[in-house]
């Protein structure tokens, strides 16, 4: 699976963005995607995930500020970034886990994007 990000970019505190991100190759086998945030010396945390049902899981901290949807049929997932604040400012990565079942076992794999920078200024 090949994930390639778009949209990041500078904002002002308050504003909006909206982070895109293409999958491709073997994408029927993908269950979940989403997106993580990383700031230098930092580990990388979970901003938001979907899963092939449409559940959505958010960070506590962009709760109400940001929105993850997913376009199943053009292997898209976004990341609508509203009322933004200092503390987004960071690389935003794409996120897909494939799980591939047989009936010995279950693999999981993570996929990752190159990541795209979102700094968003006072």
């Amino acid at each position: 699976v090949q994930l390639v990000e778009a949209g990041g970019g500078l904002v002002q505190v308050g504003g909006s963005l909206r982070l895109s991100c293409a999958a491709s190759g073997r994408v029927y086998d993908i269950d979940v995607m989403g997106w993580y945030r990383q700031v230098p010396g930092e580990q990388r945390e979970l901003v938001a995930t979907v899963n092939n049902g449409g559940s959505t899981k958010y960070v506590d901290s962009v709760k109400g500020r940001f929105s993850i949807s997913r376009d199943r049929a053009k292997n898209l997932v976004y990341l609508e970034m509203n009322s933004v604040k200092t503390e987004d400012t960071a690389v935003y990565y794409c996120y897909a886990k494939v799980t591939i079942a047989t009936i010995e076992a279950k693999s999981e794999f993570d996929y990752w994007g190159q990541g795209t920078q979102v700094t968003v200024f006072s």
